[in-house]
């Protein structure tokens, strides 16, 4: 009798299930050798140390998935090829791995292409039809892909659970795409599909939950395909960076003196708060474009379904600018509000590169990175230790640079061993403030400050509570460079960058 049940239910592909479905079934929703055109991607992938930023960390091997689209190229996800010293495919038909180069990447948006050495592979790997329009809620999916746990091809069936927009990074924000098919490690850069036809790509699954996908629809892989069609660099969306709020509450509204049919989102505060910038605070946004923003400030995707308004920049910017519709003080007004490509940040992420470092004696100073801040945010009494000591890796974290104070520059690493600084304590983490009396604006600026330093002695401040200032020897921290590069293995004073700035007129 069980057995029977379960057949019953395998038969009528409950959703409840999201079965594995056979490559080779017939459903109506796979396109036609839609498996030869699904591929495995291996990449070996050697990323930063920020806390040996001479170095790169241990090579580590990753696999994730990718789908042939036109112009002979292959869609995958970033994370799945980002540092990637070698790329290679490969579909569940053919033993054979081909070499790949990443071609074009955009981080925040989680999108890679790549091309193949061998452009023979597509002559019998056909590219996979896109949808031009949102899925709606409730559609039948199929998410291709090679999950771990297996070498062949997987095919997990599910429905489309919620339509939102969403930061993708902390930064960049972007339509995602909820669907209850299962989306395990290596499904990544898999295409999903609805139809015959590809609504978007899988990206993340939630661990701590069961049957919760997320892919990236279709709409936001056409824009990184139209911006990097000039075979340039990816360039970024148009985002609005001032700072809003709801207005639900009546409270809010009786202080802004607004009449009951009106409905917006106020701007908390401005990105900029120069005179002639566009908004000001408590200016109530009611449109964007010709879209009518609710007090939740959302606007409507679909008949049924509503997104935040900030999804509307990206369809109605144009040339640096987005029209709104706003009410200040009790007038309507239209204003031309600024949209950017990305948000400035005082302590940035290194954007796919490697960390810049300047070695000075027995210390190695580099730039703070969202990367170096990795052993705060995993670590609770580390973050409590620096807050109430007052970094600034902690007090500034958000803030935008400024021609003051361009990045903060720490001691990246442990002190190497030696006499010259017996002592004193390790000061590992710790901001440079300034040095003889001269505040540090970038590393840049502080090996510039080192190269041209006359006086004997060198006096560090550091940007803290408390903890000490180091008092250095200027001429022996030179001349033990050298010896105690040597003694570690390490190639270089400096990354390039720093080299030929510390070199420069000598």
């Amino acid at each position: 009798m069980l057995k029977h049940l379960i057949l019953f239910l395998v038969l009528i592909g409950s959703s409840y299930f999201s079965p594995i479905v056979s490559a080779n079934t017939n459903s109506k929703a796979e396109a036609p050798n839609l498996e030869k055109s699904v591929v495995k991607v291996f990449s070996s992938l050697r990323g930063p140390d920020p806390f040996k930023p001479w170095g790169k960390s241990s090579a580590q091997e990753v696999t994730g998935s990718g789908v042939v689209i036109e112009g002979r190229r292959i869609l995958t996800n970033a994370h799945v090829v980002e540092y990637a010293s070698q790329v290679q495919v490969q579909t569940g038909q053919e033993g054979d791995k081909v070499a790949a180069t990443v071609v074009a990447i955009a981080r925040g948006m989680d999108l890679a292409i790549l091309k193949l050495d061998d452009e023979k592979f597509f002559d019998t790997h056909a590219a996979v039809a896109r949808s031009n329009k949102l899925p709606e809620v409730t559609d039948a999916v199929f998410a291709y892909g090679y999950p771990t746990g297996g070498n062949s091809l997987s095919i997990t069936k599910g429905i489309v659970s919620r339509i939102e927009f969403v930061e993708y990074d902390g930064n960049v924000g972007g339509l995602r795409v909820q669907i209850d098919a299962a989306i395990n490690p290596g499904n990544s850069g898999g295409p999903v599909i609805a139809g015959d036809k590809m609504i978007g790509l899988a990206f993340s699954g939630l661990s701590n939950a069961q049957n919760i996908g997320y892919i990236i629809p279709n709409e936001e892989i056409e824009l990184f395909l139209k911006d990097i069609a000039d075979n340039k660099k990816y360039d970024g969306k148009p985002i609005l960076l001032d700072a809003t709020q709801t207005l639900e509450n009546p409270a809010v509204r009786e202080y802004l003196k607004l009449d009951k049919t009106i409905e917006g989102c106020i701007v908390h505060r401005p990105y900029q708060e120069s005179a002639d910038y566009a908004l000001k605070e408590w200016d109530v946004i009611t449109h964007i474009g010709d879209s009518a923003i609710d007090n939740q400030c959302m606007v409507k995707l679909k008949p049924n379904g509503r997104v935040l308004f900030k999804y509307k920049v990206q369809q109605v910017a144009s040339k640096g600018k987005v029209p709104l519709t706003i009410v200040r003080t009790g007038k309507v007004m239209k204003v031309q509000a600024p949209v950017y490509t990305g948000r400035p940040y005082l302590i940035s992420d290194l954007n796919g590169g490697y960390p810049s470092y300047f070695i000075y004696g027995p210390i190695v100073f580099s730039r703070a990175t969202a990367e170096y801040l990795s052993f705060i945010s995993n670590n609770a009494p580390a973050l409590n230790g620096y807050a109430y000591n007052a970094s600034p890796l902690i007090t500034l974290r958000g803030d935008a640079p400024t021609a003051e104070r361009e990045e903060l520059v720490v001691v990246s690493s442990s002190f190497f061993p030696h006499k010259l600084v017996t002592g004193y304590s390790n000061r590992f983490g710790s901001v440079i403030y300034s040095i003889n009396g001269i505040k540090i604006k970038s590393l840049k600026h502080l090996v510039e400050t080192l190269r041209d330093m006359k006086d004997e002695l060198l006096v560090v401040h550091f940007d803290q509570r408390y903890g000490e200032t180091m008092v250095l020897p200027r001429k022996a921290m030179v001349a033990e460079t050298e010896g105690i590069l040597s003694d570690n293995g390490i190639r270089s004073q400096g990354s390039p960058d720093m080299m030929a700035v510390w070199e420069k007129n000598k």
